[in-house]
């Protein structure tokens, strides 16, 4: 379940407030300069994030990837291919994720990345949920170990076969391609630092 970065920092200011009670009132100067210091790091984030999409869909053009603009984070969609029960990282998607990291460690070093690994429908729901895990860990491991990033800000999860994410719903070998991917996923959680 996603929340929105704005309704949960006034819902925690809300929570502050009511655990307060009743015998410590909040001036209305005071709760005015916290809600637009709240307001202040909503558009702060906001800024990074239509920051990082335009620099991603500058760098990664070349590439045909899917960038997506979500409340509070973006998607790239699809930046690695695996064949057929492998979770072997081809040499033609290293380039994307190169630039991908670049585009990270120079201006975006604060966003935490989620790598998503995905299969198609062959095989069983618990082997797709280990073969997704070792696609997303192949690329994890070449963006921090090769690509530089830094490993606190990078990690790894698999979807399997999920249903609700198949590109080509049910399909697999040759036909379900598009299925056996891995997406990547930025969160931000500071200021910008370029």
């Amino acid at each position: 379940m996603m929340f929105n970065y704005k309704s949960l920092c006034m819902a925690a200011a809300v929570a502050a407030l009511a655990l307060g009670g009743c015998t410590n009132y909040v001036k209305k100067t005071d709760f005015d300069a916290a809600i637009q210091k709240l307001q202040a790091k909503d558009q702060d984030l906001q800024q990074q994030i239509n920051s990082l999409s335009q620099d991603m869909q500058q760098k990664l053009s070349q590439y045909d990837a899917r960038i997506t603009a979500m409340e509070g984070r973006i998607s790239v969609d699809t930046v690695a291919h695996f064949d057929f029960n492998k979770a072997d990282l081809k040499d033609s998607d290293k380039a994307m994720l190169d630039q991908f990291a670049k585009v990270m460690n120079a201006h975006h070093s604060d966003a935490v990345v989620t790598v998503e690994g995905f299969t198609d429908p062959a095989g069983s729901a618990a082997y797709n949920k280990k073969l997704g895990m070792k696609r997303a860990e192949a690329v994890r491991d070449y963006l921090v170990n090769t690509a530089g990033m830094n490993a606190n800000q990078v990690r790894a999860v698999s979807y399997g076969e999920a249903r609700d994410r198949q590109v080509e719903p049910g399909k697999t070998h040759d036909a379900g391609t598009d299925n056996r991917r891995v997406s990547l996923v930025i969160d931000f959680a500071g200021t910008r630092t370029s």
